[in-house]
């Protein structure tokens, strides 16, 4: 079904329909395609957690404004994998319409979600090493490795509790901004569709596994820098930078929280209201 004109969006039921469609694409791509668009998605929103770390490592706005500006910059990453094309796991998490449907099966949602988790920790974590070889965090006498260095341990010092549940928000925004882009026809529409949610989550401090993948690493890598470790205040607890808190302190239970806030508080809840009493062949 299409809207009426060339301009006109399509409708919440013609959202849902077309998320569907493109859920059972994604889960029936070969293994090659989808570990490879995954880490470039990896790679993608590494670059727009790169401009957001710029963007606030020196700001004289107060807190609020720094993360709103640092938002906007963040919305790079989300809009290269939505225009330009990739599999990233947050916005996946939306398959689960079509496994729901019966469209597609449990353990081909399952190998998605892996695939693309994978590629996308691959790509994140190359990234990692370019900015790591590159000197980026050297920039401004080593405060971009200092804010850096801090985002990161700010992270892996939340308890369960809080990683969870900022993960389920933030998953809630991320696929409502995947949802909205496709109302549009235009990239002018996903663009605007995918900013302000994406900003607001940022600017809210939620959690985002693939962000994650990057901001900690890069924390972890920066650290080694006696540049950037000079610059970081004297005192900081920083014996949380570590693989373990880095995989069991954070990245589970915030991807944990953005599969419960993208797969069933957006996906699963927007079947129920326009899909469940649709056949499926």
């Amino acid at each position: 079904m299409s809207p009426n004109n060339d301009t006109e969006a399509y409708s919440p039921k013609q959202i849902a329909q077309r998320v569907e469609a493109v859920g059972v694409t994604k889960a029936n791509l070969d293994t090659l395609s989808t570990l490879l668009l995954a880490i470039l998605a990896g790679a993608f929103i590494s670059f727009g957690a790169l401009l957001y770390t710029f963007i606030i490592h020196d700001s004289s706005f107060g807190l609020g404004l720094t993360r709103l500006a640092g938002g906007f910059g963040f919305c790079l990453g989300l809009i290269l994998v939505v225009v330009a094309g990739a599999e990233l796991f947050t916005g996946n998490n939306l398959l689960t319409i079509a496994c729901v449907s019966r469209r597609i099966s449990l353990a081909k949602l399952l190998r998605n979600w892996a695939l693309v988790f994978l590629g996308n920790l691959l790509g994140a974590l190359g990234t990692v090493v370019l900015i790591s070889i590159s000197n980026y965090w050297l920039a401004n006498d080593g405060k971009v490795g200092e804010v850096t260095v801090l985002i990161a341990n700010s992270k892996v010092n939340l308890s369960f509790a809080e990683a969870f549940t900022r993960g389920i928000l933030c998953n809630v925004l991320v696929c409502l901004a995947i949802w909205l882009c496709f109302a549009g026809r235009s990239v002018t529409d996903k663009i605007l569709a995918i900013v302000f949610p994406i900003t607001a989550f940022v600017a809210l401090g939620f959690e985002h596994s693939v962000a994650n993948m990057y901001f900690i690493p890069a924390g972890m890598m920066a650290l080694n820098d006696p540049v950037v470790l000079a610059a970081i205040p004297v005192g900081t607890d920083l014996s949380g930078l570590n693989i373990w808190d880095f995989m069991v302190n954070n990245l589970l239970p915030v991807t944990l929280g953005n599969m419960v806030g993208g797969g069933i508080l957006v996906g699963v809840v927007y079947w129920v209201i326009y899909l469940r009493n649709e056949k499926n062949t």
